[in-house]
């Protein structure tokens, strides 16, 4: 997908959730192809700036529209996010299982809640509503699982 495109895509989602005039938002392409990520963001809470950071040079996600609105659903929860951060930080102490059990779910919860948002849009507002497989595909089959497990019988 192109720069202009991948841009028009960003502009529409920023003005659907309400992002923009709110927030002063960039699309930035990574054009290295050594970043592991598909897309992650930068954010000013102060000053209420963020830079969306979309891997153009090899990404991950087959749906860049997908990705987009991934991100952007994590800049809309983000005081929410950061809400969660701060009483889990004041309420365990660091590198207790405690902590990073909450730590975990958190941010299991967080991922799940942004990803079902992202593709409740998608489909709704999407012009590419083929949803990216790549996660799935990159991951053990249900029976590999299982594979030399001890028989309980």
């Amino acid at each position: 997908m192109d720069r202009q495109k991948l841009t028009e895509i960003f502009e529409k989602y920023c003005k659907k959730l309400r992002i923009t005039p709110d927030w002063d938002v960039q699309l930035r392409l990574v054009e290295g192809a050594s970043w592991p990520k598909t897309g992650d963001f930068k954010i000013d809470c102060d000053d209420k700036k963020a830079i969306l950071l979309l891997n153009a040079a090899n990404p991950k996600g087959e749906n860049l529209e997908e990705v987009i609105v991934h991100e952007l659903m994590h800049l809309k929860l983000y005081p929410l996010d950061q809400v969660t951060e701060s009483l889990i930080v004041s309420h365990f102490e660091e590198g207790t299982g405690a902590y990073d059990f909450a730590y975990r779910q958190f941010f299991t919860a967080l991922e799940q809640t942004v990803e079902e948002l992202a593709k409740c849009f998608l489909l709704e507002f999407g012009e590419d509503r083929e949803l990216s497989f790549g996660r799935c595909d990159r991951k053990r089959s249900f029976n590999e699982l299982y594979d030399g497990l001890k028989s309980i019988e």
